[in-house]
């Protein structure tokens, strides 16, 4: 079976989007997703009514922003992560985006072609948090393959 890496990453804004303080960032949206989408190994990103990005999607309230994407592998998704314009953006975060005070970032493995849901991406976070990383969930920090998720339990 092939797998394909699957992320969700959240945000919460330190103000409202049509505040002019995250001007910058509301700015920058539409060229990062769309280096995103020529990116190789991206496979598909979550993008809310407007078409162009998720800010429309808020299970979590309007002041949170969230990312969820799907990528060939975890080396496309760190490529993209550190080697394009998407590291100037996560380097101003701090202007826009509140300090985590807990994990706000999981990865997991699945099966080619399966367009994962919120839900499933906010569950999966969720077990990240609980019991730290896993082949279920993970970060960069610690990863896994997917032959890791059939691998016996220790």
């Amino acid at each position: 079976m092939t797998f394909h890496l699957a992320q969700l990453n959240l945000a919460k804004l330190k103000y409202p989007l049509d505040d002019p303080r995250v001007k910058d960032f509301v700015d920058w949206l539409k060229p990062v997703n769309e280096t995103a989408e020529g990116w190789p190994g991206y496979v598909w990103r979550l993008v809310g009514e407007s078409g162009v990005d998720a800010t429309s999607v808020q299970p979590l309230g309007p002041e949170t922003i969230v990312n969820l994407t799907v990528w060939e592998s975890q080396e496309a998704l760190w490529d993209y992560v550190y080697r394009s314009g998407h590291l100037d953006v996560m380097r101003r975060r701090g202007e826009w985006f509140e300090r985590p005070r807990r994990p706000e970032q999981v990865m997991w493995w699945i099966p080619a072609g399966h367009i994962p849901t919120v839900d499933e991406a906010l569950e999966r976070l969720e077990m990240l948090r609980a019991d730290g990383p896993s082949p279920r969930a993970f970060t960069f920090r610690e990863t896994f393959t997917p032959a890791d998720l059939e691998a016996p339990a220790a």
